[in-house]
């Protein structure tokens, strides 16, 4: 076959499947890029990164001889894309437009207690609706 291990070569993309791309490196040759090693970002379906027929530069990741099937990868003849910068993050919390403080407190209690009054409502309503319903299958 006379194709090293870490080589870059181009090759023609000749089949497309769900989990990989088959490339002809020559007549008689062809490898298989696994769809992980198609880009540096996640490739959901295949088809929107490659068609038959595109000509593309891959790596030979490796070669077995008695099967003669080659693994290849087009992310690695790709430079990596910078990793996005952090976001910073600010003192106190997500919320740094307060107000003030005793109006925050009474927002925040009354949003709590009108949520306590309404979970006690629910409460007894899903217990009576249960309750309905055990009736029912005891008939």
């Amino acid at each position: 076959m006379n194709f090293e291990v870490g080589s870059i070569v181009e090759g023609k993309v000749t089949g497309i499947k769900p989990f990989g791309a088959f490339v002809a490196l020559n007549d008689n040759v062809q490898g298989l890029v696994h769809i992980s090693e198609v880009s540096h970002g996640f490739v959901k379906d295949i088809n929107d990164a490659l068609s038959v027929g595109d000509v593309v530069s891959v790596k030979i990741l490796s070669v077995d001889e008695d099967s003669k099937k080659i693994s290849l990868s087009i992310r690695q003849t790709q430079e990596a894309p910078a990793p996005a910068p952090k976001k910073e993050r600010r003192p106190g919390g997500f919320n740094n437009n307060k107000k003030s403080s005793s109006n925050n407190n009474q927002d925040a209690n009354k949003g709590f207690n009108t949520l306590e009054a309404k979970l006690k409502d629910w409460l007894k309503e899903s217990t009576d609706r249960q309750a309905q319903l055990n009736k029912r299958l005891k008939k």
